[in-house]
């Protein structure tokens, strides 16, 4: 069976970073793995060449394909357009138009990188966690939203954090799924003793449980996570929670691992169709220096095998490759660290390729 894969170099670093992607892709193309790539815009680049960040053309190639890889949107430039034609809000359109509803976010430091983390090396070490954010609702989603002047004359601004029972049980499954595949501890975030939201969100859980008995539960509130992931991270395996939530701790937990840089990400569908995207961003401030780390858009194509594909030979693999690469002392500019060969973006890249 032919993959066929939407490539979306987007916006800043996006294209240097998704072009070393596609060469380690190729490798495996090259021994018969049978792939075909079809490239779209989004965000900026979508902006400037159809006046939309997630235009008619990309929504047909994006629906059409398998997998989708992303390289990153958004830059300085676009700011001041309005809010819908910002090139962030052609992430959200796909989210939503593909219903990838469960954004897995993997923390992992490499054994080579505990020195670039800011926490202590005995705090990080080891470290291996998977956080899974539920992504296309609650607050970032929730009707009705806006800006309005009250009864009082009083300006404000609103949103609504709402969850329905569907959504919660889908990415609870997910979630407990993963669980059950790693070291059987879950724990779910919330904010149950404040919003009535949360509180709902924990009793479908707790519901949900029940399918997974060999799962161990536990429950945090959101600000004790927070302080929990500085504290004591390794305490975590696979971590549960809403969209806002998720979208601040997982963040968080990949500043444990050194640089962002490092860290890939999946968002799925029911179907297992994926969004495949390094979990940092558009980076203008080095775009087109060839200076930028594809290793996390490496390891987002090593998870579209996982996920999408159910490749796990082929994961496992490019992740060796990057592991050996380390190893090896190679580093980009945002991990390099004094005795270690520094490489930029398209050499990091030879030598992913060659270790493959």
């Amino acid at each position: 069976m032919t993959m066929k894969i939407a490539v979306l170099p987007g916006d800043g670093i996006g294209p240097e970073i998704v072009k070393q992607a596609l060469r380690v892709l190729d490798v495996l193309k090259n021994e018969g793995m049978e792939m075909e790539f079809t490239e779209a815009p989004l965000g900026g680049q979508a902006y400037d060449e159809y006046g939309h960040p997630y235009p008619e053309f990309t929504q047909k190639v994006c629906r059409a394909a398998d997998a989708v890889l992303l390289g990153a949107v958004g830059g300085p430039q676009y700011d001041n357009l309005d809010r819908p034609l910002r090139p962030e809000r052609g992430l959200l359109a796909i989210r939503k138009d593909l219903g990838l509803f469960a954004n897995l976010r993997p923390a992992m430091l490499y054994p080579e990188l505990a020195n670039a983390s800011t926490l202590k090396p005995e705090v990080v070490a080891g470290l291996d966690i998977m956080i899974v954010r539920e992504l296309t609702g609650d607050v970032y989603f929730g009707q009705p939203r806006g800006m309005r002047t009250n009864d009082e004359g009083e300006r404000e601004g609103f949103n609504t954090m709402v969850y329905k029972e569907s959504e919660v049980r889908r990415i609870a499954h997910v979630a407990f799924g993963i669980a059950m595949k790693r070291g059987k501890k879950l724990c779910s975030v919330d904010k149950a003793n404040v919003l009535e939201t949360t509180e709902f969100w924990k009793e479908i859980v707790i519901d949900v449980a029940k399918e997974y008995p060999e799962v161990e539960l536990s429950h945090m509130y959101v600000d004790n996570a927070a302080m929990q992931l500085i504290r004591n991270p390794k305490q975590f395996d696979v971590m549960v929670t809403g969209n806002i939530f998720g979208d601040i701790l997982s963040d968080e937990a990949s500043m444990l691992t050194g640089s962002i840089g490092m860290l890939a990400s999946a968002s799925l569908n029911a179907s297992k169709q994926g969004l495949y995207e390094p979990s940092h961003g558009s980076a203008p401030d080095i775009a087109g220096q060839n200076l930028a780390n594809p290793i996390a858009t490496i390891l987002s194509v090593a998870m579209m095998l996982r996920y999408s594909f159910d490749n796990e030979a082929a994961a496992v693999r490019i992740e060796a490759a990057v592991k050996k690469v380390l190893a090896a002392g190679y580093r980009t500019g945002d991990i390099y660290e004094e005795g270690m060969k520094k490489v930029s973006c398209s050499e990091m890249g030879d030598q992913i390729v060659a270790a493959m």
